[in-house]
């Protein structure tokens, strides 16, 4: 079976105000009636021989959690609870342990680390290439999943690949780069062999830890300390506060995917997008004939181009073009879209305020 492993631990910050630390942008119908976390959820369950999910999130936000399972109809096999994030390496070790605890003789339970903020328009093709990744997981590969570039983002990791595998659409990796300079992003765009890193992976359970327990032992050994100080009643794992803020925080991509000889990307053609900023939001959601995303009470006169969403009171806008207008109770956002992502430069000196 393939356990999803659903990371909602992030804390969504480009994309504030409407997200916030007390309610992330995966908690939150950011496109659409549904949220982001459901939308992955509900996703996850269309794929062949599938189990319950694993959730990885703030112990801050269980309640969020159980009411969006709910409204989806899914129930977790568990939900780890963090006492705070430790980014993905941890994360994922832990419940790569959950996941062998309890029938240690199977080693061959492959998980299928989805983050629980991304837009996936083509279903089927996220099937295809999970059906391909899972090949290789089961022979012991770690896999990704690469998304061929379509601009030259300098906000995206970068995966170059190697040598093409067998018959099947799989690649080695030759190298990660992370969030290269624009004048870089175009080069790999031109010459090719490039694809961005979605941050969705496959492997299995054992494995994982195994290249863990090779590259960041530490982190290995105290995700296992953490594990055995936890406290774990039904289907919530609460982790032991004390053990997991002495683990180093880290990523699965610097911990172990950089290092590892068992690397392979998977091409992903299926409308994905880690809605990483306004002008993203803009750029997935319908529009009007003038180019823009109206939501809420929102009067436009020669506007175009633009992104306008109103939460609790009446907006107008005269005379704009390629902007961002995001109004909530406690703050008005106005910028450009492309100077959007300087929102998560500001709202870290601020959101503490707001947020109280």
């Amino acid at each position: 079976m393939i356990i999803p492993v659903i990371l909602a631990g992030g804390s969504g910050t480009r994309l504030w105000p409407i997200s916030r630390s007390n309610f992330p942008k995966q908690f939150a119908p950011i496109i659409g009636e549904k949220t982001l976390f459901q939308s992955t959820l509900e996703r996850a369950q269309k794929i062949s021989e599938v189990a319950s999910p694993i959730i990885i999130c703030n112990r801050e936000h269980l309640n969020l959690v159980q009411t969006q399972c709910a409204k989806s109809g899914i129930e977790p096999k568990q939900i780890i609870l963090e006492p705070i994030g430790k980014n993905t390496a941890p994360a994922i070790a832990i419940a790569a342990m959950i996941a062998l605890e309890n029938s240690p003789e199977n080693a061959e339970k492959i998980l299928l680390v989805l983050p629980s903020d991304h837009i996936i328009a083509d279903e089927d093709n996220l099937c295809a290439a999970i059906a391909v990744a899972h090949q290789y997981a089961a022979a012991g590969c770690l896999a990704c999943f690469g998304i061929a570039p379509t601009a030259p983002e300098t906000g995206y990791g970068y995966i170059k690949s190697g040598a093409r595998l067998s018959t099947n659409d799989g690649y080695k990796i030759e190298k990660f780069v992370e969030k290269p300079a624009k004048n870089i992003a175009e080069q790999y765009l031109i010459s090719g062999g490039y694809f961005w890193n979605s941050g969705m992976f496959m492997f299995r359970a054992d494995r994982y830890l195994e290249e863990l327990r090779l590259y960041a032992e530490d982190i290995y050994q105290a995700g296992k300390s953490t594990l055995q100080s936890s406290k774990i009643s039904n289907n919530l794992v609460t982790l032991s506060e004390e053990k997991f803020l002495a683990c180093r925080s880290d990523s699965i991509d610097y911990a172990v995917m950089e290092h590892t000889k068992n690397a392979v990307v998977i091409p992903l053609n299926a409308g994905w997008s880690d809605v990483g900023s306004w002008q993203t939001i803009w750029e997935q959601s319908p529009k009007d004939a003038s180019g823009n995303v109206k939501l809420g009470d929102v009067a436009t006169l020669d506007v175009n181009n633009s992104y306008i969403r109103a939460t609790s009171r009446k907006v107008v806008a005269v005379g704009i073009t390629d902007s961002i207008i995001i109004e909530t109770p406690d703050v008005v956002v106005v910028v450009k879209k492309d100077e959007c992502q300087k929102i998560n430069q500001y709202q870290e000196l601020i959101q503490p305020k707001l947020d109280s």
